[in-house]
């Protein structure tokens, strides 16, 4: 018989993370859940994205617990994709039902991924939060150690705060991160800059209504879908317009939907990039084995906060190692 439980947590980040389209966030929030079933307990967390995103179109915590009969009833992970839709909550649940089979079926999590391989060591993007170019100049100058920086823009002025940032780390890879900020008169303008200054890749500049106009253009570097790209339902309407595709497990809804969008993307042609809310190790163990096939990995969400659970993932600087335990 199966009994799920379901917790909030806060988790104190070093200072506050801020994007172009919300508000500062002061601290991590994560839903939990844990399922127990014949003596295995399978674990899985997503981000409280509600309490940020005011459009965000669910209330993580009541979806999750609305969900709670169906589990302890046996559901499926496959019968949780109809129940319940592509999102954070979702992901919860589906980690842990994830992590209880594998568990009850005697092999690790990436065996029953069906990865030939035990993960190994990646290295991720570090992320500098959206400010002045003077501010993310210096924050650069601090992490400039690092192999790849990932810098959040999306509002005026953001050639010089990729510019200040170049100066202050001149041999660190680039990865940019609009977040829907730019139009698309700015992006045409910028990306021959951006190609200049090194910059690798630049993730989902356009908004929704404007990403159509991608088609119209062949960029001088790859355009990585990330809000665009929640699911397998997504890739078609991406094909001709991005080079490559974030897989997120608060987007795809679990281990399950981000496999199958993995290969179906590999598939297509895409380019894979893994990435990551703001959480904890829990929640970057699952997207790690999914980082074993990407290009581009930015699970940096324990590095983001003062603090991390335990047993975590082993961060040495910018190098994740799988750890015994975490998750899988």
């Amino acid at each position: 018989m199966r009994k799920m439980s379901v917790r909030v947590e806060k988790w104190p980040l070093h200072e506050p993370f801020v994007i172009s389209r919300m508000e500062p966030m002061l601290h991590g929030e994560v839903v939990v859940v844990e399922i127990e079933q014949d003596g295995y307990v399978g674990r899985g967390e997503c981000e409280r994205m509600d309490i940020f995103e005011p459009d965000y179109p669910y209330d993580v915590l009541a979806t999750v617990q609305s969900a709670v009969a169906a589990v302890e009833a046996g559901i499926s992970r496959e019968e949780l994709r109809e129940l319940l839709p592509s999102a954070a909550p979702r992901n919860a649940i589906d980690c842990a039902l994830f992590e209880l089979d594998a568990k009850l079926n005697q092999q690790p999590a990436w065996q029953m991924a069906g990865f030939a391989d035990e993960p190994q060591p990646v290295t991720t993007v570090f992320t500098l939060s959206l400010d002045s170019a003077e501010n993310m100049a210096k924050a650069a100058a601090a992490q400039k150690h690092r192999p790849i920086l990932k810098l959040k823009l999306g509002r005026n002025g953001d050639l010089e705060r990729v510019r200040a940032v170049r100066e202050a780390a001149p041999n660190t890879r680039l990865v940019i991160d609009a977040n829907t900020g730019w139009s698309f008169a700015q992006l045409v303008d910028y990306l021959p800059a951006l190609a200049e200054l090194g910059v690798e890749m630049v993730e989902q500049p356009l908004s929704f209504e404007e990403e159509h106009l991608l088609e119209t253009i062949t960029p001088a570097l790859p355009i990585t879908a990330d809000e665009s790209c929640i699911d397998r339902s997504s890739l078609a309407a991406l094909k001709g317009r991005y080079q490559a595709v974030n897989i997120k497990l608060d987007k795809t809804g679990g281990m399950t939907e981000a496999l199958a969008l993995l290969k179906d993307a590999q598939e297509m042609g895409f380019e894979v990039m893994v990435g990551c809310m703001i959480g904890t190790s829990l929640a970057m163990a699952p997207a790690l084995l999914l980082a074993q096939q990407a290009r581009w990995v930015d699970i940096d969400g324990p590095l983001l906060l003062s603090e991390d659970r335990s047993p975590a993932l082993n961060y040495r600087q910018s190098d994740v190692e799988p750890t015994q335990g975490v998750w899988g």
